[in-house]
């Protein structure tokens, strides 16, 4: 019998060590859960995150605070398990975070390529918002393309066939919405005086229709602006950028009436909000921060409706408009167009 006793003994021991190293081991999956929300109107690290100089800017009496998602790569059952019981939390494939081919460092050089592009859009919407518009400029004219001998360097191109090219993205989209071989009257200015002129598209090799110019964007303003947030990647910070940009530029009012709203969501140059991921994530962290109001993309909206919390309403947005109109309504005290 003591021998036997033994034997269960030790059984007992080995498959404790054998869980215990099950339980400790690294699985294919990712945990995420809220990360850290930032006031994009307030300081980060004792700097400004919104930092502007060469005029007069506005304190806000309220906050407007972009969200994020925690990411925990190195996962253990166990902390598998916990997150799958967790409401906060979601477990999701290792190859959705980091596709496969793809090492962490990589994911994470594009995430911040992502960010940055997501400030100069932030900027740029705001900025026309603000009443400063995009100028579309010729950097160089291509030898021997439809472009050249018409339009030099330094034309700044304004329309295509009477319709506005506000950015440059709608300059390339005006030209492609014909076949090669259309002509097509452009309108730009040179020296400040407005001409037109027609050129006749064309493609090679398979390409979409173009008019042979390399072109730049400007946008001309009379103060010096610039973003200040390290750490954080991904492109979805871009409409709280582009709120909190307005609302310290227009001094003569407060976006927040005084409140913590949260949101998050892409934003491109004409100010079309887009949809992110961990919208659950992101709720459950603006709620954490006391956040009173949650701006949602309006592509995430079905999502956010199941994964709602509790004394935090969301209300829709599809645009740069849409989100300010929104803001007006809550500081007004009452309901803006909700998910």
């Amino acid at each position: 019998m003591r021998r036997r006793g033994v034997t269960v003994l030790l059984g007992a021991v080995i498959t404790a060590l054998l869980s215990v190293g099950v339980l400790a081991a690294p699985i294919p999956y990712v945990v995420l859960g809220p990360g850290p929300t930032v006031d994009t109107l307030g300081r980060q690290n004792d700097k400004e995150v919104i930092q502007v100089s060469g005029r007069e800017t506005s304190a806000s009496a309220g906050q407007l605070r972009l969200t994020t998602v925690g990411v925990q790569p190195d996962v253990k059952l166990l902390s598998a398990i916990a997150g799958w019981f967790s409401s906060d939390e979601a477990v999701v494939p290792y190859e959705l975070i980091y596709p496969p081919g793809q090492t962490q460092q990589q994911v994470e050089e594009r995430n911040a390529e992502d960010f940055a592009a997501s400030q100069t859009s932030a900027e740029t919407a705001a900025l026309r918002e603000l009443g400063y518009p995009v100028e579309v400029v010729v950097k160089a004219v291509t030898a021997g393309a439809p472009s050249e001998g018409i339009l030099k360097v330094g034309d700044v191109i304004t329309s295509v066939d009477d319709k506005p090219v506000v950015v440059a993205s709608s300059l390339t989209d005006l030209i492609r919405a014909r076949p090669a071989g259309s002509s097509l009257r452009i309108g730009y200015t040179r020296d400040g005086k407005p001409a037109t002129a027609t050129i006749v598209s064309a493609a090679t090799d398979n390409n979409p229709p173009r008019i042979g110019v390399e072109i730049e964007q400007r946008q001309p303003h009379p103060f010096e602006l610039k973003i200040d947030l390290g750490d954080i990647g991904g492109p979805s910070a871009g409409l709280m950028f582009a709120l909190g940009i307005i609302d310290k530029i227009r001094t003569e009012e407060d976006l927040t009436g005084g409140k913590i709203i949260a949101g998050t969501g892409t934003i491109n140059d004409l100010g079309e909000v887009g949809p992110i991921g961990g919208i659950p994530q992101k709720l459950v962290g603006a709620k954490n921060a006391g956040a009173k109001y949650f701006l949602v993309p309006a592509g995430n909206c079905e999502e956010a409706v199941r994964n709602a919390q509790s004394g935090l309403p969301m209300a829709r947005v599809g645009t740069l408009d849409e989100a300010l109109s929104a803001l007006e309504t809550i500081s007004a005290g009452g309901e803006p167009p909700k998910c």
